[in-house]
């Protein structure tokens, strides 16, 4: 098992829809990545019986949880409690990269 794990070896691009790629799976959370190109969206939606962390590496969005919508960047930590609608807008010329958490993940 690799216990390190750099984010960049594992970025990329889907012209139809934003891209992810899971960079580890246990048994309690999920990690992954999600790339969206300028102008790529993450319809907002919700897990029930999961909560989700998104963390900024790189780029900017418009991130809505629940009724707040708010402009983020690299840095920031955006949370998504369970059943809480989220979702997330590439407003900015560049990618947007996420580290995305799930716990637990899904089966």
């Amino acid at each position: 098992m690799n216990y390190f794990i750099n984010w960049q070896d594992h970025a990329g691009s889907q012209p139809e829809k934003f891209y992810k790629a899971t960079l580890w799976q246990g048994e309690c959370a999920m990690v992954g990545l999600n790339c969206l190109e300028p102008g790529q969206i993450q319809k907002v939606h919700a897990h029930k019986g999961a909560d989700k962390f998104y963390f900024v590496l790189q780029g900017r969005g418009n991130f809505t949880v629940g009724a707040e919508e708010r402009e983020v960047g690299a840095g920031m930590l955006v949370v998504a409690p369970s059943g809480i609608p989220h979702g997330v807008a590439n407003i900015a010329g560049e990618r947007l990269s996420l580290l995305v958490t799930i716990a637990p993940p899904f089966k």
